[in-house]
């Protein structure tokens, strides 16, 4: 398998352990504004409507696990050790899960989803570190891109399968002499815990530590964020400057998670389109990720990260300009042809995400990817938590506007990756253009 695939064996055990735990936690991105709506859950809101309470609950997964991650990440590069982070990390993502079958108001869902977040900040950077110092420099992006893609065929499948359970319920299951009757939401939260405890579980037996030496660097909790180069090369030091390339990407991804009714207004469609226009993004990082993570490592980073936020700025833009376009007229009816840009869109996510981290792992010293990998991990969350706020926000001056702030984001990144970041490892077939090697 590992001649097959290109990666450490000990990387595919836990890519199916994040893609088991992925499965369940994605879960809930369906079933809990379906809870929230139900009779099950009452309480005070405090004057808040209903809309803004769940996707605040929604949301702050994101925020609380953002910031703590380079916490976490510092924490095991200073113990030299991963693993238990990990499974912390899911032993609370799987109390969680099982608790939210007794919340019985909104602000209890606040509290495990704050928990959940707690968990995440354990569990994110702590396997990319892992997966980081499981790999080699000849096959770091292969492990990378292996690795983001079993992820994302969990939180792919979650919510595909969630509003089936849901609405199949309720379940009636022997127990002895009697039956046992369950709501179709506390089968979701049930499934959702016992994927986080097979995760558990595949880490406790597979896992490993690798040896490796505790991180000697004193330096305080932040001290990866270094904004400017210090070796005076360029102006952004190159850690920084991919975080910022990460937290631009997205930004652009999740502009288009808050505006479901809109876009349906204006595509003429039914939700169950805008399900699969969401969903073609992560399809396009399925289907890409590993082949373009094992191509960085003999082709180079940059050429790929240059490339797909090239391609970020088109993709993003023009998903604001359906159906205003009518280049396509009578060629693509709108609804695909947003398909069509959300599938190219995650092409270009697959181009830039996974050679990123395999480049920041590049740059990362002895004994401190946790820290090192935690920037790009926590400006990835700050973009999918800030980029709905944000189009829920800058909606309000025309469709197309939050798409072309997005893209305007992009176009910056565009320019940090040209100027800012350079190859670290001679490619094996290096792309000509593209910077020098530091």
């Amino acid at each position: 398998m590992r001649e097959l695939l290109g990666v450490n064996p000990q990387v595919l055990a836990l890519a199916l352990a994040r893609m088991s735990e992925s499965v369940g936690n994605s879960f809930l991105i369906v079933v809990l504004p379906l809870f929230i709506a139900t009779d099950f859950i009452t309480g005070a809101t405090f004057g808040l409507t209903e809309v803004f309470i769940t996707g605040f609950i929604l949301s702050i997964f994101g925020f609380v696990n953002s910031p703590l991650q380079p916490f976490t990440g510092r924490l095991s590069d200073s113990t030299g050790r991963r693993k238990v982070f990990v499974l912390f990390g899911l032993v609370l993502i799987a109390a969680a899960s099982f608790a939210y079958s007794l919340a019985t108001t909104y602000w209890h869902l606040v509290g495990l989803r704050v928990l959940q977040g707690i968990a995440g900040a354990f569990i994110i950077p702590t396997t990319v570190a892992l997966v980081n110092d499981l790999a080699t420099e000849d096959n770091r992006g292969g492990n990378m891109g292996t690795y983001n893609t079993f992820r994302l065929v969990g939180f792919g499948v979650g919510p595909v399968a969630a509003g089936g359970v849901v609405a199949a319920g309720p379940y009636s299951i022997p127990f002895g002499a009697s039956t046992v009757t369950i709501t179709g939401f506390d089968a979701a939260f049930y499934f959702a815990a016992s994927t986080a405890t097979l995760a558990f579980l595949l880490v406790l037996t597979l896992i490993r530590d690798p040896e490796i030496e505790p991180s000697e660097d004193e330096g305080s909790v932040y001290s990866a964020f270094v904004v400017f180069d210090k070796r005076g090369e360029n102006l952004l030091d190159p850690v920084f400057a991919l975080g910022a390339v990460s937290f631009f990407l997205a930004v652009g991804i999740a502009v288009f998670a808050t505006l479901g009714d809109i876009v349906n207004t204006r595509l003429d469609q039914g939700p169950e389109m805008f399900g699969l226009q969401f969903a073609a993004f992560v399809l396009a990082q399925i289907l890409l990720q590993a082949p373009i993570g094992r191509a960085t490592d003999f082709y180079g980073r940059k050429a790929f990260i240059v490339a797909g936020t090239i391609m970020l700025v088109p993709t993003t833009l023009i998903q604001g300009l359906i159906p205003d376009l009518t280049l396509f007229s009578g060629l693509i009816s709108d609804p695909w042809l947003m398909f069509l840009a959300r599938f190219l869109q995650g092409v270009a996510g697959a181009m830039v995400f996974a050679p990123a981290l395999a480049l920041a792992g590049d740059l990362a010293t002895k004994g401190n990817s946790g820290t090192t990998l935690s920037v790009l991990t926590m400006a990835f969350g700050f973009g999918v938590a800030f980029g709905p706020l944000l189009s829920g926000f800058l909606v309000a001056w025309g469709f197309v506007v939050p798409f072309a702030f997005a893209a305007g984001l992009a176009a910056i990144g565009v320019a940090i990756v040209l100027t800012q970041i350079d190859e670290v490892i001679v490619p094996k077939r290096a792309i000509p253009l593209l910077g020098k090697v530091t």
